[in-house]
């Protein structure tokens, strides 16, 4: 149930107070308090009275004070109140009639008209003995805003505020107050300066004191262009630029941004006349530019320009018949200054009558995203960290919490747990750092028309519900990474898994588990990061999602097209720290130019795959029994001490279930040095010369801080454990997914397989088979004990021969323990000894030989008597080691042995491996096997 402004005030007003009604929004100061009017009426002897009251109410302390109370009903429109709350400024609208004395220009412009709106600004002394008002003299029909800047000090000498007047000028007006009486202070004297003259637009920071606007700039033109141009033509070219007024308290304002607009539609003579009188964010604007910046204290600067547009520009007559059946282009670009980019969305095919009434939110969303609410049509995650390029963009259906269509939702402001002492609240946005344990975002918003309250939340339930529904690739992989960087909740990342299990043979599953490898791997990296070593993670890969990529979603009917564009020179836009007026003072646009200065380096990140193609010529010859463990960096003896980084250290106890689970094998090898150890030993030297190149400081691209060869070394030992741990996380989920739980399992490993029934077997299988696919694809190495205990599954899962091309195609590895299992499973029949020389013959010649000794069978004996015999025909020299095999001799092997009338052969080949090597070196009892065997039919 959604709360209202309006009847939670009403119950704060005192009980004798008279019927409170027409409750509107007047302004937002900064800290975060509100001022409102409403309409009381009385009654006495039988007459009613109305009037206007004006409040101000306390958020923290849940207060709200009546500041004054006029003796009419009047239309206002806007209030500012000073910090001491002495001095009240409001800006009345009202219709006039032409009649009045009004300037000529606005006549002849309102000539069509017989009233027009006029707005007029005043301030009013609210303390002392009689109301003081004051006339600014700035009754105009153009839109009047005003706004009382902010002191460090609160002091009774001297305030200030602006006055906003649209299209004409922005004047700063210094109150002084006389300072002879203790009592009270009233208003001395009042000064006025122009800052700015015309100008098309502008907003008001309060958080920051910035005052952005934009007025058109004259281009620079050459000598000659000037030259050229004649009497009928000497228009100036101009363009629409966006500059920032940075006000500090005890010196003058600086202009410190200065950017260029692109607003082909926008020009000095076009002319809306009509003005949305919102007060949050406070803005002097018509309908002709909806435009608004939004920043936050890490650096982030946001310009959001909201606009309507038709692809082809259509006849006038069609321009003055838009009806229900006509549609245009809706769409916004999102500027984010501190990466230099801009984000582009377009939605075609929206309906006039729909189109004109939407008024998207624009409002930070935690400290990684903006959120864009477009009522009734979709809800947009942009990402604009600064921890890395924007890249991974959530777009989904519309969130159930808005009210209607035509409700414009605008954030307020974040309350300060600490500000009087006073209670939290309202949060706009409450973020525990990156432990994601506690992670809840929640922004207060108020809906203008309605004054409704509304909590804005993107729970995970509501994201898992979209992940479940999408089929856009793009989508699912930003929901991937905010769980993921974001939020690091691998228990929603497990549910994510199983709804990807659900579609095992989907070719996007491999994308999606690179996703979670090479994000897990980065959110494990920066948990408990030292800070020296905080600058190397701008080259470690975060994502597979590619940079300034543009791409097609379709949301319900809506086809959303989203594109990046890449500026340049950014920098020059902005006014440097040692320009300022008080040089490298920290505040948003010295965070800003840091920014900027990382990201102008363009330093290419870390890419996993150029180690997957690497280890495709390493791994083709590679030989696991040819390596000694003590030369691998996973060695317990070896130099890797960092890999086995603490479980503690990397995951939050939440997770900790995930990881006491286990895997359904053993994690050990029984060969000297697994692949494992290879891949990883690739990655540590791959990833510390890339660090080593790109992030200390005789690197050419700029990295901030100074990171020595030994953060180097530390970074890149830490990543290289988090891909582990990742992959072995990754590992359990698919597991999982399959229905495969080790903890409720009796056996692992091969047993298990065994008692596994065919379609968990089969599904286990085909996810295993993905993830492989994966880990291969970018280089991450598997937990200890996968290789076997995936080979042994696809033997149990495919039939013979396809196993055998699998076997061929490397995909799988006949390693000593799964070849063994696999060769006492097939028994020996004459079909089945095809199959088993065909798997022997796939083995790398020591481990065939190895199987080749424990085969009972005559196709064995008649195998190693040919290589026994073979070694010593060719002069190896070769041990007889006692390991003669005694058989009783149940077959028909007489062929081979001497008769009355004809020589043995067998003695004849003896007498011929005698005169080649010693007796002692000679296996009689294998060569006697053999002969005897080869003359049975077992083939």
């Amino acid at each position: 149930m959604l709360e209202n402004l309006a009847v939670k005030l009403c119950l704060l007003l005192p009980e004798k107070a008279h019927s409170a009604e027409q409750w509107k929004l007047l302004g937002q100061e900064r800290d975060g308090s509100l001022l409102v009017g409403w309409t009381e009426e009385i009654i006495e002897d039988g007459v009613s009275t109305s009037y206007t009251v004006i409040g101000h109410y306390d958020r923290i302390n849940d207060k709200l004070q009546v500041l004054h109370q006029f003796s009419e009903v009047l239309n206002i429109v806007q209030a500012t109140i000073n910090q001491s709350k002495t001095v009240l400024g409001y800006v009345i609208k009202q219709k006039v009639s032409t009649d009045n004395n009004v300037e000529s220009e606005e006549e002849k412009d309102q000539s069509m008209s017989t009233e027009i709106e006029m707005y007029e600004a005043y301030i009013i002394e609210l303390k002392g003995k009689e109301v003081k008002i004051h006339n600014l003299d700035a009754k105009r029909s153009k839109q009047v805003r005003i706004q009382f800047l902010y002191k460090e000090k609160e002091h009774g000498k001297w305030d200030k505020f602006l006055l906003l007047i649209h299209q004409e000028c922005i004047i700063i007006y210094t109150i002084l107050f006389d300072t002879s009486t203790t009592d009270f202070q009233t208003i001395q004297e009042l000064k006025s300066e122009s800052l700015v003259k015309e100008f098309i637009w502008a907003q008001w920071d309060m958080i920051n004191q910035v005052l952005y606007h934009i007025h058109h700039r004259r281009i620079p033109v050459s000598l000659v262009s000037e030259d050229e141009d004649t009497k009928e033509n000497k228009s100036v070219r101009t363009n629409p630029t966006l500059s920032g007024l940075q006000f500090h308290t005890e010196l003058p304002h600086e202009t410190v941004l200065n950017i260029p607009l692109n607003l082909p539609q926008l020009s000095t003579s076009s002319k809306c006349g009509t003005y949305e009188d919102d007060v949050i964010p406070l803005r002097v604007h018509d309908c002709s530019l909806d435009l608004i910046v939004i920043s936050d204290s890490k650096g982030m600067v946001c310009v959001c320009h909201h606009y309507l547009y038709r692809p082809v520009k259509p006849q006038q007559h069609v321009l003055n018949s838009l009806s229900e059946s006509n549609t245009v282009h809706f769409a916004y670009s999102v500027t984010l200054l501190h990466h230099s980019c801009v984000i582009h969305c377009v939605i075609p095919g929206i309906p006039w009558s729909q189109a004109k009434l939407i008024r998207p939110t624009f409002a930070i969303y935690g400290h990684h995203y903006i959120i864009v609410l477009v009522q009734g049509l979709f809800t947009h995650l942009l990402e604009i960290g600064t921890n890395h390029e924007p890249c991974c963009h959530i777009l989904c259906g519309p969130l159930t919490v808005l009210p209607s269509y035509s409700s414009y939702l605008v954030p307020l402001l974040e309350l300060e747990n600490n500000n009087k002492g006073g209670k939290k609240k309202y949060d706009s946005t409450s973020v525990e750092g990156n432990n994601t344990s506690n992670f809840n975002v929640n922004i207060l918003t108020i809906d203008l028309p309605t004054l409704d309250l509304v909590q804005l939340t993107i729970s995970p339930d509501f994201l898992t519900e979209v992940f479940r529904k999408e089929t856009s690739i793009e989508v699912r992989l930003g929901i991937l990474h905010y769980f993921l960087c974001h939020r690091n909740d691998l228990d929603i990342i497990s549910e994510l898994v199983c709804t990807i299990a659900e579609k095992p043979r989907s070719l996007e599953i491999v994308r999606y588990m690179q996703e979670i490898l090479i994000g897990g791997s980065y959110a494990l990296v920066q948990k408990n990061l030292l800070a020296d070593a905080v600058p190397l993670l701008a080259l470690l890969p975060v994502t597979t999602m590619e940079e300034y990529t543009s791409f097609e979603i379709k949301v319900n009917d809506l086809n959303i097209t989203l594109s990046h564009e890449k500026l340049w020179n950014t920098s020059v836009m902005l006014l440097s720290p040692q320009q300022r007026l008080i040089p490298y003072r920290s505040d948003l646009w010295t965070k800003l130019w840091d920014q900027l200065s990382k990201n102008n380096g363009d330093k290419a990140r870390f890419k996993p795959s150029k180690i997957a193609e690497k280890l495709l010529v390493s791994l083709a010859c590679y030989q696991p029994e040819a390596l000694s463990r003590s030369s691998t960096p996973m060695s317990p003896s070896g130099g890797l001490v960092v890999a086995t980084v603490s479980l503690g250290d990397l995951t939050s106890s939440r997770n900790s279930k995930l990881l006491d689970s286990g895997l359904p094998f053993n994690e050990t090898e029984s060969c000297t040095a697994s692949k494992q150890e290879h891949i990883v030993s690739v990655n540590l030297r791959e990833l510390s010369m890339y660090l080593l190149k790109h992030g200390t400081p005789t690197s050419i691209t700029h990295v901030q801080g100074s990171c020595t060869p030994l953060h180097v070394h530390a970074m890149a030992t830490r990543y290289v454990a988090a891909q582990l741990e990742t992959s072995r996380i990754l590992c359990q989920m698919l597991c999982r997914a399959a229905s495969v739980e080790p903890r409720m399992e009796q056996e692992r490993g091969f047993i298990l397989v065994d008692q596994l029934d065919e379609i968990r077997r089969w599904l286990l299988f085909v996810l295993l088979e993905r993830y492989r696919r994966a880990i291969e694809s970018i280089a991450f190495p598997a937990p200890q004990g996968f290789t076997s205990f995936f080979t042994y599954l696809g033997y149990r899962t495919l039939k013979y021969s396809m196993f055998l091309q699998y076997v061929q195609r490397s995909v799988f590895e006949l390693q000593v323990d799964v070849s063994k299992i696999i060769m006492a499973d097939i028994s020996d029949t004459k079909e089945n000894v095809i199959r088993k020389l065909t798997l022997l013959s796939l083995l790398p010649r020591s481990r065939a030989k190895r199987l080749l000794n424990q085969w009972l069978h005559p196709v064995s004996f008649m195998l190693r008597a040919r290589e026994h015999a073979a070694n010593i025909l060719s002069g190896e020299v070769c041990q007889n080691r006692g390991r003669t095999l005694q058989q009783k001799n149940h077959h028909n092997g007489l062929a081979a042995f001497p008769s009355a009338d004809r020589l043995s052969p067998l003695d004849t080949f003896l007498n011929l491996l005698t005169a080649k090597a010693s007796l002692a070196e000679l296996d009689f009892g294998l060569l006697i096997e053999a002969t005897v065997t080869s003359t049975e039919d077992f083939l």
